[in-house]
């Protein structure tokens, strides 16, 4: 199925395909604070509808994770990584999603505190 989703102003957007079942949640010291709920996917997935320019990163700790947010309003609607197999993920956040309720999802635990 194909998503769209945007940070609060629109300044970011983009389109995401996939089985939206799940998603995690991480309470690490980014995560606990964004309250954001994470579905993992292929980077190829998700594509952008605004140009990369209009986003900033921001890295913290091992600096493994580039979160993306939109510097007009403050959201961070995905994140990229390279996961343990090498592969480049996003982790589109759910809330940042039209049309998905994410209290319809199976919520997932990780312990990111402590990794």
């Amino acid at each position: 199925m194909k998503y769209h989703g945007s940070c609060h102003c629109g300044g970011i957007a983009f389109d995401v395909e996939g089985e939206l079942t799940q998603a995690m949640a991480c309470n690490c010291s980014i995560c606990a604070r964004k309250g954001a709920l994470m579905w993992f996917v292929p980077r190829e997935q998700l594509q952008l509808s605004t140009p990369e320019e209009q986003m900033r990163t921001y890295t913290f700790h091992r600096h493994l994770i580039q979160h993306r947010f939109c510097p007009t309003c403050g959201i961070h609607p995905f994140g990229e990584a390279i996961d343990p197999q090498g592969r480049h993920m996003a982790a589109v956040n759910v809330r940042c999603l039209e049309g998905v309720d994410p209290e319809a999802l199976r919520i997932t635990r990780y312990d990111g505190r402590s990794a």
